[in-house]
């Protein structure tokens, strides 16, 4: 009778780990097919910035189309930065910008520069800004993936020349990039 039951205790077990990596296999495979994605663009402490930002996946690479309201009129630096950690008033936990090539800062066009560099946004005279182009560095799946990275809206405009950061001065609004359908 013991040995029939630890038979099926282990017979049990067995099949509850083979489901668990059978779930764990499906997981897998849904992320590394990851389509669109979007970041909510919330204010910094003292700032009013709000927006959305979708990513969704091109021929060519990403497209990023970004709507934004609540900016000083002019241009504004505009990253990924290395954390989806948006819980400091400041943006600062959100670390540096996205860079998991070691490439140094330059023009979203450039070859060789940080993943997560998405050059300027530029807001009117009310403080709108609407940006829309195709990265074709920037990744939805795999292992240098935006998922789960911040976006950053900067006060300034980014220099494209200062190391690591383009002189964009401080963060006036954040978001956390999180998978969409």
């Amino acid at each position: 009778m013991k040995k029939t039951f630890f038979i099926l205790s282990l017979a049990l077990i067995l099949m509850s780990t083979q489901l668990l990596f059978a779930q764990h296999d499906s997981t897998m495979h849904q992320r590394s097919s990851i389509k669109h994605a979007l970041a909510v663009i919330t204010p910094t402490k003292g700032n009013s910035v709000h927006g959305i930002v979708t990513f969704e996946e091109a021929d060519k690479g990403v497209r990023i189309i970004a709507h934004l309201t609540g900016l000083t009129p002019g241009k504004h630096g505009f990253h990924i930065h290395e954390f989806g950690n948006i819980s400091s008033d400041d943006g600062s936990s959100a670390g540096g910008h996205f860079n998991p090539m070691g490439m140094p800062h330059s023009m979203p066009m450039s070859e060789k520069r940080h993943a997560g560099d998405m050059g300027n946004v530029e807001a009117d005279a009310s403080g709108n800004a609407h940006l829309d182009y195709i990265d074709s560095v920037m990744k939805l799946n795999g292992h240098n993936s935006i998922i789960g990275h911040a976006v950053i809206v900067h006060e300034k405009e980014d220099d494209f020349k200062t190391q690591p950061t383009g002189n964009a001065g401080a963060r006036v609004g954040y978001g956390v990039i999180g998978i969409a359908k």
